[in-house]
């Protein structure tokens, strides 16, 4: 019923429906080779649900009723059921049938990952740190197609979000509170220091490809220029470039002159070539060079292809 509900809200058999759930199980499967390959084998517990699936995994190893340890993609199965319940009933119907597909098949992912492995637990390298690179990058890019098709990987961020609405406090340091403490958890758990140590650079990693991914690996920069030279600087710019730009107007704060600022984005390789101009013409012009993470608009990437395939 609850599924329905969800489903109902959806336009079936649409391009974009296509891709968002194509990118949601490439992410989940990647992000789930990350755990198995890199990440579980070393008990490194980087917060998170599967966090506390690989806690009680190995816990629970050499019990009777669950020998080679509780399955972590069934504890995720099973703690994000009720969290996405009572997430739903608390904030709304904001999640929707891509987020629960999305922590569905990461889960029967793990899982059957883990069982076509003849030792679900080696570790593919025994190299920790190597491990953690690679654990964090492929989890990062998994987790970043997820949200590319505008889904949550649900657990923690769940979480997060219910205590965030009742305390006012900033959802992006709820996480990491939560995340922490499942490490803490973990820390307790197998006593031993190194596994948070390992973890925090697991979740950095993952974030930082999570970012890439969102934003891709993007080389443009943005320049400021101030020149008296700016009618040639613009020359070079839109004919030789072939890039725009903006004038903005200012006032000198010594000179109390007025100036024509120019405002403009050009790629890396733009950059050391229009510097190599203005040196020419004007050695004593004042440029501010900042990355720019996204640009949307003419000569870059279309603000409607964003919206409509990302």
């Amino acid at each position: 019923m609850l599924f329905m509900t969800f489903l109902s809200k959806e336009k079936l058999f649409t391009k974009r429906l296509f891709i968002d759930y194509g990118l949601i199980s490439l992410g989940s499967f990647i992000m789930a080779a990350g755990f198995v390959f890199f990440i579980t084998p070393h008990k490194i517990v980087p917060g998170g649900i599967y966090g506390l699936g690989i806690i009680v995994h190995y816990l629970s190893k050499g019990m009777s009723f669950w020998p080679e340890g509780f399955p972590i993609g069934l504890f995720n199965l099973l703690v994000n059921i009720p969290l996405t319940y009572f997430g739903i009933k608390l904030l709304g119907k904001q999640f929707g049938t891509k987020t629960i597909y999305g922590f569905i098949s990461s889960s029967i992912f793990m899982d059957g990952i883990t069982w076509m492995r003849e030792v679900g637990d080696a570790p593919l390298v025994n190299d920790v740190l190597l491990s953690c690179i690679f654990g964090g990058v492929l989890t990062g890019i998994g987790l970043g197609l997820i949200f590319k098709a505008r889904a949550t990987s649900g657990g923690s961020d769940i979480i997060a979000m219910v205590i965030t609405r009742y305390t006012r406090i900033p959802i992006g340091q709820m996480l990491i509170w939560v995340d922490s403490a499942i490490v803490l958890v973990a820390l307790a758990a197998f006593k031993d220091w190194q596994i948070p140590l390992y973890s925090m650079i697991v979740i950095y990693i993952t974030g930082r490809a999570v970012d890439l991914i969102l934003e891709g690996a993007n080389y443009n920069k943005a320049l400021i220029i101030i020149s008296d030279k700016h009618d040639d600087i613009r020359d070079k710019i839109i004919n030789d470039l072939g890039r725009g730009g903006t004038y903005l107007k200012g006032v000198g704060m010594y000179t109390n002159t007025e100036k024509n600022i120019i405002f403009t984005v050009v790629n890396r390789r733009e950059v050391a070539i229009l510097e190599e101009h203005i040196n020419k013409i004007d050695p004593q012009a004042f440029i501010t060079i900042m990355d720019a993470s996204e640009i949307l608009g003419e000569g870059f990437q279309s603000l409607k292809h964003k919206i409509e395939y990302h």
